[in-house]
């Protein structure tokens, strides 16, 4: 029994964890407050010829990459000790988060879990009203033979409290150019200079994102859950953001790379986009094969 409960709860905490990284990859909120911000600015300039300032070039790459609906996504991950990690994949965002991402751990303490529970990649499945992921075999042999965990928003959001909430808004409001609309909101932002990125033109933009402001300011979270959120980031020793983005000439974004401290280490991700606009598609996994994060959670022993 003790082997069982270990390995269910050990499942469930990778993926949580898997899940809050891959956010940042696939991109986060997309709410009617930060589109109406961003909105407001003045038009860019025309390119012919004439510098675009650095809000300017950023509203129009935050335009383009929402309207581009897909890309496909590649990034790397690490967490202090907790954890390194690879995602591959592709995403859409025209109705709700949807894609097929691969996640390795490559490092860290949950890389060792999962080498535990004999295997360290996992298929992680986005739908609009919840998230996915397949186990291997160890996992399903303690969990009734099903090898897919169904993470409800909803569920994750009660759970969570505030930063949950959060996360509940930004799965269901994804698009890649979260890292555009947070440097748009940060009042922070500097051209770097002109850079090749995988033998693209890109301009590199950067600043640093104060995470608690941008939170109130896009997103349709509650002040007491806003409180709650700003409390916990706090507890992890989280406060602001670096982010550095790469934008092609064609006003898409191509790179980008988030560095922050947390209290168990700094927390870095680097993505790359491609093949914008690709088509996507996602099953529901089986339901005869799928386990409900809260049926598991409530089959789990209570701890004094």
């Amino acid at each position: 029994m003790g082997k069982s409960v270990s390995a269910r709860r050990a499942g469930m905490s990778i993926v949580a964890v898997g899940l809050l990284a891959t956010v940042a990859a696939c991109g986060g909120s997309g709410s009617k407050g930060a589109r109406e911000g961003a909105d407001g600015g003045s038009a860019a300039p025309d390119r012919g010829g004439v510098a675009l300032s650095p809000v300017a070039a950023l509203l129009s790459a935050e335009k383009s990459t929402n309207a581009a609906d897909s890309a496909r996504v590649e990034s790397t991950t690490t967490m202090g000790s907790t954890m390194s990690m690879t995602a591959t994949g592709s995403v859409g965002w025209s109705d709700g988060l949807r894609g097929t991402l691969t996640l390795t751990y490559t490092g860290g303490a949950l890389a060792d879990a999962m080498r535990k529970m004999g295997a360290t990649s996992m298929e992680a499945r986005y739908l609009p009203d919840a998230y996915y992921a397949r186990m291997g075999d160890a996992f399903a042999a303690q969990a009734g033979g099903k090898h897919w965990i169904r993470y409800p928003y909803d569920a994750l959001a009660k759970l969570g409290g505030g930063s949950g909430a959060y996360m509940k808004d930004q799965m269901q409001n994804s698009t890649p150019n979260q890292s555009v609309k947070m440097l748009l909101a940060s009042g922070d932002v500097r051209k770097v200079g002109e850079e090749t990125v995988r033998g693209k033109e890109t301009t590199h933009y950067s600043g640093k994102v104060d995470l608690a402001d941008f939170a109130s300011r896009s997103s349709s979270l509650s002040a007491a859950q806003l409180a709650d959120m700003k409390k916990q980031l706090e507890q992890a020793g989280v406060s602001s953001e670096t982010i550095d983005i790469w934008v092609g000439d064609d006003d898409l974004l191509v790179k980008k790379v988030e560095k922050g401290q947390t209290a168990n280490g700094t927390f870095t991700q680097t993505v790359h986009y491609s093949d914008y606009g690709a088509g996507v598609s996602v099953q529901t996994p089986p339901a005869g094969d799928t386990a409900d994060f809260t049926e598991l959670l409530r089959k789990q022993p209570k701890t004094r």
